[in-house]
């Protein structure tokens, strides 16, 4: 895939992330009134880069093509939600589901059964349709919610253990388990002022 194929192959998963980041924007708007907490933080987004596809692909056993990236990758666009409670979340992605134009694709909730390691968060990949002068095209975007909380906790377990070299991983990863799940017992308190726990 040279450079020019690149950056002609994701400009349709730029405008998909760019629609989805305004819907999510003018949900928030609707849903929640001026005097009311929102209850979004803030959103991150990316497009994976030339080298992170190639990459993904040969994992895959695929060859680094255009074709196999629309073909095999879900995840070249993508939005991380940092929210403020669970039920932020999970409200957000029940309204998510209910607009007509939008197809899910895959979900997954590391909330509800987080992974071994202590990681919670909420995948959800959406179909996002764009529209060109000869019609009109679904293009997935995985969006991740996460809590400030959870979010705090896998951005330091990537940077303790994955961005050092280290030779206690296991007694590290053992820890690092602990505070989140002592993150989680935090988090509760805290939505206790919000007037309910929610799905915490």
């Amino acid at each position: 895939m040279t450079n020019e194929q690149y950056y002609t192959f994701i400009q349709p998963y730029s405008d998909a992330k760019d629609i989805l980041h305004a819907r999510l924007n003018v949900l928030e708007h609707n849903l929640y009134n001026i005097s009311a907490a929102h209850p979004i933080h803030n959103i991150q987004e990316r497009i994976k880069k030339k080298e992170s596809i190639e990459n993904k692909l040969l994992k895959k056993d695929k060859e680094p093509t255009m074709i196999n990236a629309k073909d095999y990758l879900q995840d070249i666009a993508g939005l991380r939600v940092i929210c403020y409670f669970t039920e932020d979340i999970y409200s957000l992605v029940d309204t998510l589901k209910f607009q007509a134009d939008l197809i899910v694709i895959r979900e997954s909730d590391y909330i509800e059964y987080p992974k071994p390691n202590g990681y919670r968060s909420y995948h959800i990949i959406v179909g996002v349709p764009v529209y060109c002068l000869d019609g009109m095209e679904y293009f997935p975007v995985e969006i991740q919610f996460r809590t400030l909380s959870m979010d705090f906790w896998a951005s330091m377990e990537h940077r303790v253990l994955y961005k050092t070299k280290r030779n206690d991983r296991e007694q590290i990863a053992a820890e690092l388990k602990e505070y989140a799940e002592a993150l989680v017992a935090i988090e509760k308190q805290f939505a206790k002022y919000t007037g309910g726990v929610g799905h915490v």
